[in-house]
């Protein structure tokens, strides 16, 4: 595409070569990845067919699987005792599969930060006893829930906690140590919107799943990593096919896999393992990364006397920045004149209203200087 100069004369500034997308998910994948994906469209590797095309058994898929695999439990130092699954449904669905797995259809503890974790809670609450043992409604989902306040069931199955809430902009910074809590019980975690953007201590995990429409590839895989010895205890009503074991047992190649999304995956794990940020690599150069452009987003709008976040600030998530104008009059006109400088989905959730600036592993450090360039002149221009 040839640079060339918006029609927005309030602005006069240039076309970007590609806009910045700021959207929640489906997310921005790197443009290196893209280009390989579209080069390798039609004919994979010279096999004569695109991944699209192949046979989930075939040797050339197996390959490609395999590859992914391996590259994902290497980013993110999964030990060998938790299988790596491979399915579909997205984090909605896992909202269901992961109570008729793990809930033995007895107690599990809730921790609600914000609208993923309510959803978690409402939809296992139809196979198990759902019990709320912290929540920061109260606040507005405006902060995560400290630990000490945390009131969990001795009968708890597992303590469910979405560490990343993507609407309303709140992480869990560090894990909980359960065991110090006085529980037995495995902590599972929906790490959908920031998996691979920082590391995982999975001594205190039990089971983690992340849609991977937000840093692994486009919508329609669902990724869940689980210890093995949480495997086998399935209700009588879960689907086969959603079956940890059964899964397991047949290296997530049960039913059809989503093969294209499992090809995305792989070249976006490939992507990442070749990230540098000073002497870092991997997720941890990313995890670096992630905290400057966070960092500078942030200390932007609390600059500012016409836009605002409410979320505390030791919670705030290096992902997912949501904030208000001071007038929300503008707001219409803002995402106009984002859009017409190539800053786009920025549009907050309809439940909250206002902004919100996702920035994930792929979103670049210009885009967030570019966005912070852009909330400054509009705010000299209309505050």
């Amino acid at each position: 595409m040839r640079s060339q100069q918006r029609g927005c004369a309030f602005f006069n500034s240039q076309r970007l070569m590609r806009p910045f997308n700021f959207s929640a998910g489906p997310a921005t994948i790197p443009l290196e990845v893209l280009n390989q994906a579209a080069k390798e469209m039609s004919d994979w590797h010279g096999c004569g067919m695109g991944v699209m095309e192949m046979s989930h058994r075939g040797k050339e898929f197996i390959s490609i699987y395999e590859h992914a695999e391996s590259l994902f439990r290497e980013l993110l130092s999964i030990p060998e005792h938790f299988k790596i699954l491979f399915m579909q449904g997205g984090g909605l669905a896992e909202n269901a599969i992961v109570p008729m797995n793990l809930s033995r259809a007895g107690e599990v503890d809730f921790i609600l930060s914000g609208s993923w974790s309510e959803k978690s809670f409402k939809e296992a609450a139809r196979y198990c006893s759902a019990q709320i043992a912290a929540s920061s409604q109260s606040s507005g989902f405006h902060e995560f829930p400290d630990p000490s306040t945390w009131q969990l069931s001795s009968k708890a199955q597992y303590v469910h906690v979405c560490t990343n809430e993507t609407i309303h902009g709140v992480e869990c910074n560090t894990l909980p140590d359960l065991k110090s809590m006085g529980t037995e019980a495995p902590l599972v975690i929906d790490f959908s919107s920031h998996v691979l953007s920082r590391t995982v201590d999975w001594s205190k995990v039990g089971l983690a799943f992340a849609g991977a429409q937000k840093n692994i590839g486009p919508a329609g895989l669902t990724i869940v990593v689980v210890r093995e010895d949480l495997l086998g205890h399935a209700l009588s009503v879960c689907p086969s096919a959603f079956n940890y074991q059964t899964v397991a047992k047949n290296q997530s190649m049960y039913n059809t896999p989503p093969t294209y999304g499992i090809y995305m995956a792989g070249l976006i794990f490939e992507w990442i393992k070749q990230q540098r940020e000073d002497d870092s690599t991997g997720v941890l150069a990313l995890q670096k990364r992630n905290a400057l452009k966070a960092k500078l987003l942030y200390e932007a709008i609390d600059a500012s006397a016409f836009f605002s976040n409410p979320v505390s600030p030791k919670a705030r998530s290096l992902m997912n920045v949501p904030f208000f104008l001071k007038d929300p009059s503008k707001d219409a006109l803002f995402i106009q004149r984002a859009n017409e400088r190539g800053l786009l989905q920025l549009k907050g959730h309809k439940s909250v209203g206002g902004m919100r600036a996702s920035i994930y592993n792929a979103m670049p450090l210009e885009g967030v200087q570019a966005l912070i360039s852009f909330l400054k002149e509009f705010e000299s221009h209309f505050a």
